[in-house]
């Protein structure tokens, strides 16, 4: 199935024209990945999970590659990588669920680029047989929130002080599922 993965490759082309290519991230991505993060903003790298001011650590995730734990797909326009999102497998009891991450350059959001990169990262999930897709989104993301919502997710629960800011704030997260496969509950 990993073979299948590092092939992936859709062309799309946004509503104003742009197009932009979606494949998995590659070793050779790494200044482009740092580059990516390297331009979030303040406010960005408040609701990210990781310092992406550590380039060694996003530099990490290109160079230590293992599409059968976490498959990077990023989004490239004119040769300059503009978006990372991530599914993330799970092991065990939660095998049957995969969770998604996303972080779009400033420049390509709200252009359609996020939802073609969740549609592609939920069809890929689908065909490697995952029940459920799971997101972890910062309730004061209301817009990222009803991005999600369109794409089918659900919000299940609201985690009371689960996300700490830098400063030591604490945000309350929305744990949004995407059921991929349809339990009819009978006895």
């Amino acid at each position: 199935m990993d073979d299948q993965l590092a092939k992936y490759r859709n062309l799309v082309t946004l509503p104003d024209g742009t197009r932009a290519l979606m494949r998995p991230l590659v070793a050779g991505d790494r200044e482009g990945l740092v580059s990516l993060f390297a331009h979030a903003t303040r406010e960005d790298r408040r609701y990210l999970r990781d310092d992406v001011t550590d380039q060694e650590l996003v530099a990490s995730w290109a160079e230590n590659l293992d599409y059968g734990n976490v498959f990077p797909l990023v989004a490239v326009v004119n040769d300059r990588l503009v978006g990372d999102a991530t599914l993330h497998f799970r092991e065990g009891a939660r095998r049957h669920q995969g969770e998604v991450r996303i972080f779009l350059a400033q420049e390509v959001r709200r252009r359609g680029l996020g939802t073609q990169m969740l549609r592609a990262l939920i069809d890929l999930a689908r065909n490697r047989g995952l029940h459920q897709l799971v997101a972890q989104i910062v309730t004061d993301q209301g817009p990222v929130i009803k991005a999600f919502e369109e794409l089918g997710f659900e919000q299940k629960c609201t985690l009371p002080d689960y996300f700490m800011l830098p400063d030591g704030s604490t945000r309350d997260v929305t744990l949004m599922i995407l059921q991929l496969v349809q339990y009819r509950g009978e006895f």
